[in-house]
Order: C-alpha cells, then structure tokens, then sequence
C-alpha cells in the first residue's frame, strides 16, 4: 500500500513516463496505466533492494559494528516516539476489545521458527552446520520416550547369579560396559547393578567376594517416560542407567545417559572402533538400513512428515513399524509401500527385523 500511494503522489515521475508513452501510438491509449504501473514496479524494486536487502545484508556482515552505531539514535528515537507508540497501542486495544477479542500472551516461538533460524545462520556462517544438526537432535528428543532410546532385553548383558563365577567374569571381560544387571535366572528377576570396578577391587585385594553383595539397588523407569524427565533420573542414578519396563512390570531393556546422548550427537564407539552407520545408500540409491535404527532417524532421513497409526501403534523403531504394518512377525522378503517409499524385510536376527531395504515406490 506505501509503494502504491508513494507512486501514485509521485506525479512528476509518472507523467514523464506518460509523455514518452504517449509518442509511441499503439500504446497512447494505455500510456497512463502502463506509466502508473512501470512506477509502481520500480518503487517495490529499489524498495526491496535497497530498503530490505542490502541493509540486511550488510547487518549480517558486521552485526556488532552496525548495532553499535545505530543502538544510539534508535534509542533516542524510541524516547521520541513512546507517545505515538502508546496512543495507537491504547487505540487498538480499544477497538480489539469493542470486536470481543482477547489480548494475545505473546507470539510464541516454535521449535520450526528455531530451527528455520539456525538453518539461516548456517547458510551465511554464523552457525557450523554440527551445530543446527544438535538443536534439531534436541528438539526431536522432547519427543521421545524412553522405550526409544534404550537398549532392548535382547541385547543387554547381565549377569546370572544361577551360573558359575567364571561364566559371569568371562562375560565382563567381553563386555565394552562397565556396570551389569545381576539376575537370578532371569531379566524379570532382576536385584540391582554391579560395578567391575568393585569386583576388579575385591579380586585385587584377595577378599571373598559374593556378586550378591556387590550388587547395588537398580533404578526402574517405565518405558513411557518422556526422555528429557528420564534425563533427570539418570542423572542421580549407579552408573547413569536405569532398567526400563512395561506397564505389567517386565523387563524390556536398559537405558543409560549414553542413549541420550547417542540421540543428540549419533552414534558413540565404547571401545574406540569404527561405528557402523544404521542406514548406507546403495549404488542404485535404495538404502540398507538397521531394524533397530528410531523411528524419528528414519522419518528424517527419507523426509516423511508422519507414518501410518504412528501415535498409535506405539512403535519406536524401525523394526516395530515393518511389525505394525504387516501385522505379524515378518519373514525376508515380506515388503509393503508406504509414503511413496518401498520397504522390504531383508534380514531377520531370530524374531527381530535387522535389516531393510527403502527404495522409492516405482508404483507412487
């Protein structure tokens, strides 16, 4: 509306260009309307340049430098203009509340807003591109449960007060962890955490030593809790893990302050070796990717707003949704489209999906 109204106001400029018009005879007859809108183009270019544009980018160029030199007279000017500020911002309150609307709280900033402005950041070199991938990694945690990010009952290593000193011992040694969930005969028959640093010191010292009274008492979390409040509790927990069940008190896995941050960062080596990424492109641009790679992983990575019955289904892992779609425990070979994505079970490791090829759906 200000550029239309500056160009209208400006007669001198319009009526020049008119007058040129007007010595071309096809176009006389339009010679005002062609004027008017050459003007109106013009003023919304040197608008957006040099009023938009440029400023902002030479702000971004020498943020503090511009600030400091313009913090001076915006201040004075904010002085000048409080009375006009506070006369419209009493007239439009006056007039929103004679319309029956409510007075806003305040614009809320979305994690969408944060991260479009980290992305911004990147893109002129204010941000490391590490750093947007950790606020979106922070982000997506808050939505996360626990049953997502621990390690499941299939592969936790525990220790079977019902099986002789050695067997226990050799599996710490193989082990990458130090701290072990001491059961007897079974997971669901679990009495605390051992650490190896306490059996190393009792073996080292010649004392009799008893698994059982090494043993520690084991925090025990719901696999429904929020990953930022299970945060909390690992935090003040032995070792900085937590047994994780199910609402009928099961045993489904361990989770550890290392799972976090395995869902901020990626994934860790405990012993210094290579980690094998959960998801490789192959030649012909299908992926092999890991049963057990997050559900949130995998949605970004294929670029998939939602998937099917996913508030529902209660899946938390790639394996879990191939289950909840094909409704049964699947075999290799067993594939479904979803999203205009093709997934095939390519590999099963006993009951559990292990590997997946995701190629684009031919048919989509």
């Amino acid at each position: 509306i200000g550029t239309l109204a500056g160009a209208l106001g400006g007669a001198g400029p319009t009526e020049i260009v008119e007058a040129a018009l007007l010595q071309v005879p096809a176009l006389a007859p339009y010679a005002h309307a062609i004027a008017i809108t050459l003007i109106v183009l013009l003023v919304t270019y040197l608008s957006l340049v040099i009023g938009e544009l440029v400023p902002n980018r030479l702000a971004l160029s020498n943020t503090a430098g511009i600030a400091g030199v313009v913090a001076g007279p915006m201040k004075r000017l904010s002085s000048l203009a409080k009375p006009i500020v506070w006369l419209l911002s009493i007239s439009t309150d006056a007039v929103l509340r004679l319309l029956g609307a409510k007075k806003s709280a305040g614009l809320p900033v979305t994690p969408e807003e944060i991260t479009g402005l980290m992305e911004q950041g990147e893109e002129v070199g204010m941000f490391e591109a590490a750093e947007t991938d950790i606020v979106e990694a922070i982000f997506r945690l808050s939505d996360l449960r626990v049953g997502a990010l621990m390690t499941p009952r299939t592969d936790v290593d525990w220790l079977d007060l019902e099986e002789p000193f050695e067997v226990n011992l050799r599996r710490i040694m193989e082990s990458p962890h130090n701290h072990f969930p001491v059961a007897e005969g079974s997971l669901d028959n679990v009495l605390g955490i051992l650490r190896s640093k306490d059996l190393l010191a009792r073996t080292t010292e010649g004392a009799p030593y008893d698994l059982r009274e090494l043993t520690q008492p084991a925090q025990f979390i719901p696999e429904s809790t929020p990953a930022f409040q299970a945060l909390n509790v690992l935090k003040g927990t032995v070792g900085n893990l937590a047994l994780v069940i199910d609402e009928f008190g099961g045993m489904q896995g361990m989770v550890t302050l290392f799972d976090a941050m395995e869902a901020i960062v990626g994934d860790l080596s405990e012993r210094g070796e290579p980690v094998e990424p959960e998801a490789v492109q192959r030649e012909d641009g299908s992926w092999l990717i890991e049963g057990m790679m997050r559900i949130d992983e995998m949605k970004k990575l294929f670029d998939i707003d939602e998937l099917p019955e996913e508030d529902h289904a209660g899946y938390q892992t790639v394996g879990g949704f191939i289950m909840a779609q094909i409704g049964s425990v699947p075999s290799s070979g067993d594939h479904f489209s979803c999203s205009d994505w093709r997934f095939e079970v390519m590999d099963m490791d006993g009951m559990r999906v292990d590997k997946v090829m995701v190629s684009k759906d031919q048919d989509a």
